[in-house]
């Protein structure tokens, strides 16, 4: 049942429409703990600032660029028009899982309550308006008053933790720029301190869908090499609908992909 390669995948519609304090519009830098990431451009032009132990990079983005980074890299969307990207993530299930650490400034990701006030969002509000920007003034036409202010609730919030992260990362970027990584280290480590506790739950994940899909091809290769194709009388057809979601980078259509339709189920 594991999508490909124990991946996952959703359509990303990147933040515009409300710049940052640099001027820049786009999603909330971050960094993956775990997994590795990859951009397909379908749509729009932009750019992709990431800071590493190497500094600070600026990867021009338009339709037909792909780009991947490892765990460790802090990214950040910026859209300059109509950018849209379908991210393949490795170890499917652990991004969901919080393997993710946003750029707060040092004194917030220091403290992992502080940094869970400013992470999480406001658990009404609904699905995101299709290209909605992070903060519009304006709620979407056919919503009653109470749905309209949830959703303008849930999009404050979606603005404040991303100014908040773009406050953390533009320090990083100016001490790395002056030849200071001391910052950027103690980042890493404040984020290895707060996903420290969940992973042993990670293992889990990743043991059903990775290991598990690694080892059902090693199955599958041992199998062709007796001649033995049963496997594939065991083939299925299996589907994941989208589903809307407030994502760091922008608005997600993502995929529930452990709980897929299977519509050519395994005989019995």
């Amino acid at each position: 049942m594991t999508f490909p390669g124990g991946t996952s995948v959703s359509r990303l519609s990147v933040y515009s429409g409300s710049p940052c304090a640099d001027g820049l519009e786009g999603g909330t830098p971050h960094l993956h703990t775990a997994s590795t990431e990859a951009y397909v451009v379908i749509g729009g032009h932009g750019a992709l600032q990431t800071l590493d132990v190497n500094g600070l990079r600026e990867t021009e983005l338009s339709a037909g660029t792909t780009v991947w980074f490892t765990p460790g890299t802090i990214h950040r969307a910026v859209n300059r028009g109509g950018l849209e990207v379908v991210v393949v993530m490795s170890n499917a299930g652990l991004p969901e899982a919080g393997d993710a650490v946003m750029t707060f400034p040092p004194e917030i990701v220091a403290d992992p309550e502080r940094y869970r006030r400013a992470a999480t969002l406001p658990a009404s509000g609904g699905p995101p308006p299709t290209g909605g920007p992070p903060a519009s003034s304006t709620p979407p036409e056919g919503l009653a008053p109470s749905a309209a202010g949830a959703i303008r609730d849930i999009e404050e919030a979606v603005r404040r933790r991303r100014e908040l992260a773009v406050e953390g990362f533009l320090r990083l970027a100016d001490a790395a720029a002056d030849g200071d990584l001391a910052p950027l280290h103690r980042f890493y480590d404040h984020a290895i301190a707060l996903v420290r506790p969940k992973a042993a739950a990670w293992r889990s994940i990743w043991e059903d869908t990775v290991a598990e899909e690694t080892r059902r091809t090693a199955g599958i290769l041992d199998a062709l090499e007796r001649g033995d194709g049963a496997h594939l009388r065991r083939s299925a057809l299996m589907e994941s609908p989208p589903h809307d979601r407030w994502g760091m980078c922008g608005n997600l259509r993502a995929h529930d992909l452990a709980h897929p339709i299977v519509h050519t189920p395994e005989p019995s």
